[in-house]
């Protein structure tokens, strides 16, 4: 209570029905008995009748000693904590006069006496009685009894506590409601650095650190004012030595009054180092996890540098920078020589905490780094031995004499620095360079360590970069020597076309294009995927390009070409012992008749841009997609290829292209398809534009995968190029095929080629007459070249025969050969076509 008789906001009183309930006295209940100087009993308390069973008018007034027991050893039931065991003497029985003689003498007494309970057993209970006298001067006595059996189990109670102020290793106080000392053991003295009699009625504003006490006493009356008890609360230790743990319980009686705050106090300073370095350990492993992951999935040299670098700062330093040898950092040999002075290093990867004009001059990204071969650098890339650069002495002589990169550091206030060769296979391919500034811990030898081995396990990745750069600058030069450099460009067509490898972090691909001429002026367009990527694909994808050269020189229909090229498929990728597949589109056009064959092997369908303009919006083309036979793709094997022949309008454009262009992580391949044909819906008045175009919008996350892409714009021949007859079976065949072709020559203005034109064209048309049994078709297109034709109905193929001397006939065929600039058969639907071209001059 305050001075004013209010209740102290810390403390709530129980209810009245409670006040009398669990008080101390409630459980040793003492018992009172008032007797006369000659033993008879004056009062007997309610107490006394609980103890021992007798009510007080079956007591009051008779003597005393009629309570009196057998004499019993009286000893406690065991050693109580701290103390050690007790004898009391109870006086034998029969005799109570010779202790109310004592009493009376001496004005006190005290001891264990047996006393009968009205049950019949006996009772034990430790008495003091004293002499007094009343207002009237007649002396009686007053005797208070407690049974022993309870006050056994206090006494025990006390010693345990005190045991526990007094042996134990952890600091222990008792607060009471005013927050001040009450106890405090030999143990929280001594961490306090003063005499437990010192702390009593203090608070711990009084004892401690200001700014400790603040926060403690705060905290105690929160306990106080809640009874949440606040346990393993760790802080400094008065004047920073060390941690400690603290716990606090508020002190409830056994009527639930408050009467104050415990605290255990313990020493975890070691804890607290110990938790401390697994902690930088657990940090430790950390860093080598993430710059391991960081730069393990990293396949370019310079971006894995730059990983590295970017990786430490700020984690575990302030500046980085990794240095390669030059031929390394383009994916070259490991060095073979020593390092030596005038050994090419690059700055490859950089990082800072913060940059400015110093920083930039320490750290520039690709230039080049020298030394000599006493410095730090040198020494490091010699012995293959890791540095601890600890003064500005040392960081001076980190390069060569006034190094401009060197005076910025130490502007910077670099004060600790680690020079770390990154090697693989016991070579070094450069060094990794960490630096930390003024206001930072320096490095020590734990970080040298660290350090170390973070450099090997970069060493390993940056190697690994270097060999896959290696390899796929490899693949890329043979993908690039197998596919076309030029195209050709027949009247009435033209072509535009793309290749753009995978990203550096995927391997090359096996994707290819190529544009072959045909006979009649014809022009076969594929494109085409092969499965897999690395060199081996790009093998299998040469292979496959020279087979379909081959193969469509032999004037087939696209979907037999398909077939044709999946059956060659295993001998052309032997060596995947897993299996190979290729997707492919393959088209035929005929300028002089606007067709066009295709046929697919499970590729993505082929883009028709078409001149005129949408009726919707007439600034816009309108592309569609070429819903083909899909087909399988090559290497599956056991499904036919189906060929699709339609007529093209005179300037649309055939768009062929790979998966890479269209394909994305995120979405589905529907997504690229409509962008594609959105894009083709502009105005394409560049193919080489529009190239740009399709490419400009691929998705930032497509699938890394390389990209070939051939557009061609189709056209026809100019009016008057083309001429075509049917002659009958007949022996005036020779004679108006003759006629008809001379006419057309000199219309042309090719009459020097009359006569030799005239001539084949006779020769083949007498093998029909002679051969075939039906009509017989002649046809001349005037392109870059004089193409004729001559078709019959019997589909074997002419036989060029060797005609001896005496011979008649058999020269016919080997005289075309030997005339035209080339000559061929091809089959169609209807027999067979014999075709030769003549130079135009």
């Amino acid at each position: 209570m305050s001075e004013s008789g209010d209740v102290s906001p810390e403390y709530v009183p129980p209810p009245p029905a409670e006040r009398s309930r669990g008080t101390l006295l409630d459980t040793l209940r003492v018992a009172v008995v008032m007797l006369d100087t000659s033993g008879r009993v004056l009062l007997w308390s309610p107490l006394a009748e609980e103890v021992l069973g007798w009510a007080g008018e079956h007591i009051v007034g008779r003597r005393v000693g009629g309570l009196f027991g057998p004499a019993e050893a009286a000893e406690p039931p065991g050693p109580v904590i701290g103390e050690q065991p007790r004898l009391r003497s109870i006086p034998p029985p029969g005799r109570p006069e010779e202790i109310l003689r004592d009493l009376l003498r001496t004005g006190r007494w005290d001891g264990i006496l047996s006393l009968r309970h009205r049950d019949g057993h006996n009772v034990q209970v430790e008495t003091r009685a004293s002499l007094l006298v009343d207002g009237d001067g007649r002396p009686f006595v007053l005797a208070s009894m407690v049974e022993t059996s309870r006050l056994l189990t206090l006494e025990q109670d006390l010693a345990a506590l005190d045991a526990l102020f007094d042996s134990s290793p952890l600091g222990v106080a008792i607060f009471d409601r005013n927050l001040r000392y009450v106890r405090v053991n030999q143990a929280l003295a001594d961490m306090n650095g003063l005499p437990a009699a010192a702390h009593l009625g203090r608070t711990v504003a009084d004892v401690l650190d200001p700014a400790v006490a603040v926060e403690l006493t705060a905290l105690q009356r929160e306990v106080l004012a809640t009874g949440r008890p606040v346990i393993d609360l760790v802080a400094t230790a008065p004047r920073g030595a060390g941690h400690r743990s603290m716990s606090y319980h508020r002190l409830v009686d056994r009527a639930g009054r408050v009467l104050g705050v415990s605290a255990t106090v313990m020493d975890v300073t070691e804890r607290m180092h110990a938790a401390a370095k697994a902690e930088r350990v657990r940090e430790r492993l950390a860093l080598l996890n993430d710059v391991g992951s960081r730069t393990a999935g990293v396949l370019d040299v310079r971006r894995a540098a730059e990983t590295l670098a970017e990786a430490l700062v700020p984690s575990f330093s302030d500046y980085a920078g990794v240095i390669l040898h030059a031929e390394a950092a383009d994916g070259g040999r490991l060095p073979s020589v020593p390092y030596s002075e005038n050994t090419p290093m690059r700055q490859m990867g950089v990082a800072a905490v913060d940059w400015s004009p110093a920083v930039s001059r320490m750290l520039r990204r690709g230039q080049l780094i020298g030394f000599t071969a006493d410095s730090v650098f040198g020494t490091a890339l010699l012995t293959g031995e890791p540095r601890l650069v600890s003064s500005v002495e040392e960081l001076r002589r980190t390069t060569f004499p006034d190094d401009p990169k060197v005076e910025a550091a130490v502007e910077l206030g670099v004060n600790s620095l680690l020079v770390l060769p990154l090697r693989a296979h016991g070579v070094a391919l450069g060094l990794l360079v960490v630096s930390r500034a003024r206001g930072r811990e320096p490095f020590d030898q734990d970080d040298l360590a660290l350090a170390a081995e973070l450099a090997d396990r970069a060493g390993a990745a940056l190697d690994n970069a270097r060999l896959y750069v290696r390899e796929r600058e490899g693949a890329l030069m043979l993908q690039r020597s197998l596919l076309p450099q030029s195209v050709p460009q027949p009247p009435g067509v033209a072509v535009a076309f793309r290749y753009v490898p995978g990203s550096s972090g995927a391997e090359v691909g096996g994707d290819w294009f190529d544009v072959i001429p045909l006979a009649g002026g014809r022009l076969a367009f594929v494109v085409g995927d092969v499965m897999g990527h690395g060199l081996v694909a790009a093998a299998t994808m040469g292979r496959l390009r020279t087979a379909v050269r081959t193969l469509a020189g032999l004037d087939m229909p696209p979907d037999e070409l398909l077939r044709r090229v999946n059956e060659l498929g295993d001998d052309l990728a032997r060596g995947q012992s897993e299996g190979w597949m290729a997707t492919a589109v393959y088209a035929v056009y005929d300028p002089s008749t606007r067709r066009c064959t295709l046929a697919q092997a499970g590729h993505v369908p082929p883009v028709l841009v078409e001149p005129e303009p949408r009726p919707d919006d007439p600034g816009r083309c309108h592309a569609r997609l070429l819903r083909l036979p899909t087909g399988v793709p090559l290497g599956v094997g056991g499904v036919r290829f189906e060929s699709t022949e339609l007529e093209v309008p005179d300037g649309a454009v055939l768009v062929l292209y790979t998966d890479g262009l269209v394909e994305s992580r995120t979405r589905d391949i529907s997504v690229g398809l409509e962008r594609l044909r959105d894009t083709l819906c502009r105005p394409l008045h560049s193919l080489e534009d529009a190239c740009d175009e399709l490419l400009a919008i691929m998705e930032p996350g497509r699938e890394p995968d390389d990209v070939a892409l051939l557009m061609a714009r189709l056209g026809g021949l100019p009016a008057g190029s083309t001429a075509a007859w049917t002659f009958p079976a007949e022996a005036s065949a020779v004679r108006l095929a003759r006629r008809r072709v001379r006419d057309t020559l000199v219309h042309w203005d090719l009459a020097p080629l009359s006569d030799v034109t005239v001539l084949l064209v006779s020769e083949l048309v007498t093998n029909s007459l002679r051969y075939a049994h039906g009509p017989i078709g002649v046809r001349m297109v005037r392109g870059s070249s004089l193409l004729v034709e001559v078709s019959d109905p019997l589909p074997d193929p002419p036989q060029e025969r060797t005609a001896s001397d005496t011979d008649e006939g058999g020269r016919g065929l080997q005289l075309v050969a030997r005339t035209s600039r080339r000559w061929g058969t091809r089959h169609g639907p209807l027999g067979k076509t014999v075709w030769f071209e003549l130079a135009l001059p």
